[in-house]
């Protein structure tokens, strides 16, 4: 159907919809069972059964898998069904894990996807885009992406830009109105928005005329939320890293092969055992290994309110320099509360805070009677009138209660009118609403027409008072309208600085009647020759919980810069109370920013704290002079015009209430809550999450360094196996799987928010990792095989008693070294009780290990035999060599250093 060329009543009752209603709830999920969601077709997942036989198509699992079948035709049936199990119960871990991470990611996904302003029973609702059907009433305003194809039934100044459908980047007018005629390309609708389309100017209100794939963009099969199979530099570096860890283990494990066969041992036990060792020591998980410590590290940072867009962010996020904030409602509380009034040359006080709608008007100690001081009902009347803000009582489980839905900034004006008395209804009742003209960056001014009850019509328009002030020609002084001459204008800026020093935002109402029969049609006509009414000044009081996290980023090595569009004096004094702008910090304005080059801000950026008066335009500036200068810089934004800065930083930042979907699409992270205090907390966690895979890669690189040089060193020493092949792959399960799995998810170290940021070109193995690794496997492969050698020497007769003690050796050194591994420095700097999941993956490692060499029925399959105490203490003693032995190293040097430390501060 052509549904731009049929009114609006045609389309409301093709569609048996109700335009002042909207559906009901009921409608609506009978709509959407028969329609299904609104969300274009994608490519289907991988079935379960594939995903899990993907576990066994690595070439080194295969080759074992032809070697256990070799080992069963040979008649060595139980070491075969053994293999195979171990080999099976790997597959099924990968494949637990696998799904973990794909569930984390796809609801990562669910938790971004956009969201909508659609009408349910008389009530405006925010529903996830997925639930919007045919006929719902929905709106959208700028900066929203518009997530269904929809007939529009009333709009102001509303552009929308097409270029996803018809190729054209210049946005196209909409407007409500009569049905067009004849055949229409879809550029030329002007009466219909359609899905995946972004509005860049004005608001809108449309019938849903079709959702899914029965949308134009459903047509062209434009698959808007197709997913990216994005790899981390870091997994990128560590594909790379595993790429060669394979070929030297190859390379290790043919020597061990040759040297072997060279000393006597049979070719198909060296051959089994090579696999096996191979198998074991390559670390051929290690991607996938670290794309599920991201997908949970991510999910707990969803839990903190964090909800990461783009996995690459998760890495960079540990090393920001740079945290460029908008002030309202991150920084600050974003409950704003009109406190001084000014008007004719008088201020006045206002009682009642937040969204309480009582309150007095005071002139010092006396109460104001509002009715016998007209310019201060004007100033409260005009503040009710241009706004878009709502307060109503609706009932709530039997309770009545008080909502207000709006800009905060609106929401403020209407709360102080309210306390006058000057309610909507009372409004409504006194003026008409004719036209209006919303609020964007560029003017910062709204302004609205209205007719009163006398007939007259007016431009009443409300934003910054510079701005405001630039466009008025008269002011109001002494309840009567005198010339806005240079006394009155210093008058007016003292007042607002006055305000500003006491961190109030201020607000400036003005006002023009218009001439019988004049016809307004743009803001620049609305917006000139204005009486100023008046100041409103609200506070926005800091966040407390900001005051503590900017403290914490400065111990971080973290700048913390404020960006707003707030005057200069009121954005300086909440710096001062967030305690962000040291003594030398500098202040700048947007009109210096907009007089600088890069080049220029580039030699100033670092000492500059504060950002005021500032167009969203200037952030990308910002950004890119701090890059310049090699920071790694994180930016916060919520609007269409954030966009481009929100792009280009290093980590874009979008907020998850007051964000547009422009913003929230051009971030790599949204915050749920807005809130400052979260983006410390995702750093933190994205510090500790790199941490924590630098844990894992530690801990399983010196197990698998350990096993292959136990090979080698009894090898070399001509010694008999010390591992039997089933005894190599058991150790990589019990070893490799669980506490490796646990150390991805440890909690921070309590230093890792006073550390310098992390160099983005730092390499894996930087700050002492490689060395761990090696010196660690060494020591784990030298007491492996010293606690061999000592049983076997003991009863060279007796090699499966021989070979248990090898084995334990070497399970118990890396289940005792993985406690080190959650440390930097040793394992008592850590309470080893801290990470509850690693403590109960090592007490099954153990628990295993016990059942394999007591358990009589598999004792044969693995070659063990019981151990008696004196041969368990063997074990212990050797095990723990290496973790204590270094650590009580690493100790002794601390103590020495603190004792010059001390000896030189007495001298």
């Amino acid at each position: 159907m052509k549904w731009y060329s049929i009114s609006t009543a045609e389309v409301e009752n093709t569609l048996q919809t109700d335009i002042k209603q909207g559906l009901t709830e009921k409608e609506a999920k009978k709509r959407l069972m028969n329609h299904g969601p609104n969300e274009l077709h994608q490519e289907e997942r991988m079935s379960p059964i594939i995903v899990f036989l993907s576990q066994f198509k690595d070439f080194m699992v295969l080759v074992l898998l032809v070697a256990t079948l070799i080992s069963g035709i040979l008649g060595e049936y139980m070491d075969a069904i053994a293999i195979m199990l171990i080999v099976f119960v790997n597959g099924i871990l990968g494949f637990v894990q696998e799904q973990k991470a794909e569930k984390s990611l796809h609801a990562l996904k669910q938790l971004s996807s956009p969201k909508v302003n659609v009408l349910r029973n008389n009530e405006w609702v925010t529903i996830p885009s997925q639930e919007v059907v045919i006929g719902d009433i929905i709106r959208f305003s700028a900066g929203d992406r518009i997530s269904a194809d929809v007939r529009l039934i009333d709009s102001k100044s509303l552009s929308v830009e097409e270029s996803a459908l018809t190729g054209e980047s210049i946005p196209s007018q909409k407007k409500a109105g009569a049905h067009l005629t004849g055949e229409q390309p879809l550029g030329d609708q002007e009466n219909m928005c359609f899905m995946g389309t972004m509005v860049t100017n004005g608001r809108g209100t449309g019938i849903v005329i079709g959702t899914g794939m029965k949308t134009e963009m459903g047509k062209i099969a434009h698959l808007l939320t197709s997913e990216e199979g994005l790899q981390t530099p870091l997994q990128r570096r560590l594909e790379q890293l595993g790429k060669i860890l394979i070929l030297v283990a190859l390379a290790l494990t043919a020597l061990v092969v040759v040297v072997g066969v060279v000393q006597g041992h049979d070719l198909y036990t060296m051959f089994l055992a090579g696999v096996s060792l191979a198998v074991a020591a390559i670390p051929e998980g290690l991607p996938a290994i670290v794309t599920i410590a991201l997908a949970l590290g991510v999910q707990k940072m969803i839990r903190r309110r964090a909800i990461v867009r783009k996995l690459p962010s998760v890495e960079t996020l540990g090393c920001a320099t740079v945290i460029c904030s908008d002030k309202t409602g991150t920084l600050t509380q974003n409950k704003m509360t009109v406190t001084e009034l000014w008007s004719s040359g008088k201020s006045w006080r206002v009682t009642g805070t937040g969204a309480d709608l009582q309150g007095h008007f005071m002139s010092g100690d006396h109460l104001i009677d509002i009715e016998r001081t007209p310019s201060l009902k004007q100033l409260l009347t005009f503040g009710v009138l241009c706004n878009n803000a709502t307060i109503r009582n609706v009932e709530s489980k039997g309770r009545k209660e008080i909502q207000m839905s709006g800009d905060p900034t609106e929401i403020a004006l209407k709360i102080a009118g309210y306390k006058a008395g000057i309610q909507d209804a009372v409004v409504e009742r006194s003026y008409k609403l004719e036209d209006e003209f919303p609020f964007d960056s560029e003017r910062k001014m709204m302004s609205v027409i209205v007719q009163s009850a006398d007939g007259q019509r007016y431009v009443v328009t409300k934003g910054a008072p510079d701005v405001v002030l630039s466009r008025c020609e008269r002011i109001l002084w002494n309840d009567r309208q005198s010339l806005l001459d240079d006394h009155r204008k210093k008058d007016v800026h003292r007042t607002v600085e006055k305000m500003g020093s006491h961190a109030l935002r201020t607000i400036a109402v003005g006002y023009r009647p218009l001439k019988t029969g004049e016809q307004v049609k743009s803001a620049f006509e609305a917006e000139a020759n204005l009486t100023l009414i008046g100041l409103q000044g609200m506070i926005d009081p800091p966040r407390p919980e900001a005051i503590e996290s900017i403290r914490e980023c400065q111990q971080a090595g973290i700048k913390t810069v404020m960006i707003t569009g707030d005057h200069v004096v009121t954005a300086k004094a909440i710096a001062k109370q967030l305690n962000m702008l040291p003594p030398d910090g500098k202040v700048m304005e947007g009109s210096t920013l907009a007089s600088l080059s890069i080049e220029e801000l580039e030699d100033i950026v670092d000492d500059v704290y504060v950002f005021a008066r500032v167009s969203p335009e200037h952030k990308l500036k910002i950004v890119k002079a701090l890059q310049n200068r090699g920071h790694i810089v994180a930016m916060t934004g919520d609007g269409v015009n954030d966009a481009p800065a929100i792009k280009a930083a290093n980590i874009g930042i979008a907020m998850g209430i007051t964000g547009t979907d422009v913003a929230r699409e051009a971030s790599s992270l949204v915050l749920s809550d807005d809130n400052f205090a979260t983006i410390r907390a995702a750093i933190e966690e994205g510090r500790n999450i790199y941490e924590n895979i630098r844990k894992f890669i530690r801990y399983l690189l010196a197990s698998n360094v350990g096993e292959i040089l136990v090979m080698l060193f009894a090898m070399l020493m001509a010694l008999p196996l010390p591992l039997v092949p089933i005894q190599i792959l058991w150790v990589n399960l019990v070893t490799d799987g669980l506490p490796a799995m646990a150390l991805g998810i440890d909690s921070a170290e309590e230093n890792v928010m006073k550390r310098a940021p992390r160099r983005t070109n730092e390499g894996v193995f930087s700050r002492g990792l490689g060395w761990k690794i090696i010196s660690r496997g060494f020591l784990i492969g030298i007491v492996t095989i010293i606690a061999f050698a000592i049983a076997y020497f003991e009863n060279p007769e007796n090699l499966v008693r021989a070979q248990t003690i090898a084995f334990s050796t070497l399970v118990m050194a890396q289940l005792i070294h993985v406690f080190d591994c959650r440390s930097e420095r040793s394992v008592f700097h850590r309470n080893p009780f801290g990470n509850i999941y690693l403590v109960w993956a090592v007490i099954s490692s153990i628990v295993l290990l016990a059942i394999v060499i007591y358990y009589p029925p598999l004792q044969p399959i693995f070659h063990t035999t019981a151990l008696n105490l004196r041969e368990c203490l063997l074990v212990l003693g050797m095990a723990g060599l290496p973790t204590f032995a270094l650590a009580g190293s690493h100790l002794f040097k601390r103590t020495q250093k603190a004792k010059g430390n001390f000896a030189s501060s007495v001298e």
